[in-house]
């Protein structure tokens, strides 16, 4: 038997193969009948008979079923999601969209949070150069658990990264500021400027370090403030009774504008006192240098690591009582 005929005898037995593999796929929904009736990884790699990317690909339309079948998912349907995505990239680690598809819906509570993590986590061993995979990891991190120490270590990662979004710099350099200081973030940034070769890149960095400038001007004002309160017995009711009698306690403001920036090029910011937060902050950034949050997820956030926080508190409790 010749080579050429070893050859089309296997792939006509391939294709005999796959053509059975297929036909053993049920044509319904199975999510929707409840997430009892997803396989667990393990059991979906037992299923497979060795065709592990077909059995993938038909829970991956699942989950996309899920996703596509609701005008709002639920918290129900969310879960279920995330483990057709676990079997599917157990089945076919290699796939690239459906691991961020997951991080993109497990977001109803702290669990599902951390389950799209892990499997980004997974992404990343075989997808080690996609900056994409760090960075909805480091957004969920960051956003939906106030975590900015693991948020910023997983984004500084991807700095290097093909692709990876001019912004990225300044995000890791926020996320440092808010765990270990603005003084932490400013070393960060110096240090990537002066390693820097490129001048477009140097001056993202310069314009970032503009930032943290204006945030060291608005804290020397934030102590000031504190100050005129304890002198005054009174807050002030604008940033400019800092330097007027009779309870004067600056000389003259600082300059709500970088100091790199040339005259011709000022914008003719001043310094506001937010009335939303109650804090001062210069025009020229529009706020305070530091990650942001709308009011609804502030809130979100709150209430989930205080919920965080009981749990913690109760197996503390637990753990006590069985010692």
């Amino acid at each position: 038997m010749t080579t050429k005929t070893i050859q089309f005898l296997v792939l006509i037995l391939a294709m005999t193969a796959t053509g059975w593999a297929h036909s053993r796929v049920p044509h319904a929904a199975r999510a929707s009948m409840g997430e009892d009736f997803i396989p667990t990884p393990r059991a979906a790699q037992a299923m497979s008979f060795g065709f592990d990317a077909v059995l993938a690909d038909y829970h991956w339309l699942q989950a996309v079923q899920v996703a596509g079948g609701h005008d709002f998912i639920r918290h129900a349907e969310a879960r279920q999601l995330g483990q057709l995505i676990d079997v599917v990239t157990t089945l076919n680690p290699h796939v690239d969209h459906p691991y961020r598809f997951a991080a993109v819906w497990l977001t109803f509570d702290q669990e599902q949070v951390r389950e799209g993590i892990r499997l980004l986590e997974r992404s990343i061993e075989y997808h080690p150069d996609d900056w994409r995979n760090y960075f909805y990891i480091g957004f969920n991190h960051f956003f939906y658990l106030g975590e900015y120490e693991e948020a910023a270590a997983i984004l500084e990662a991807a700095l290097d990264l093909p692709g990876r979004p001019a912004y990225l710099q300044r995000l890791v350099a926020r996320l440092k500021s808010q765990q270990g200081g603005i003084d932490v973030a400013e070393v960060f940034l110096r240090e990537l400027y002066r390693s820097s070769e490129d001048e477009e890149e140097k001056a993202r960095l310069q314009a970032a370090l503009d930032e943290i400038e204006i945030e060291y001007k608005a804290q020397h004002l934030d102590r000031a403030r504190a100050a005129y309160r304890e002198l005054a017995g009174r807050d002030i009711s604008s940033v400019e009774d800092l330097t007027r009698e009779p309870f004067r306690v600056l000389e003259q403001l600082p300059s709500p504008e970088p100091s790199a920036i040339p005259a011709p090029l000022r914008r003719g910011s001043v310094w506001e006192i937010d009335p939303e937060t109650d804090r001062i902050f210069s025009t020229y950034l529009g706020s305070r240098y530091e990650v942001h949050y709308s009011p609804i997820d502030r809130e979100r956030l709150e209430e989930w690591k205080q919920a965080e926080d009981s749990g913690d508190a109760e197996v503390r409790e637990e753990s006590k009582g069985n010692g």
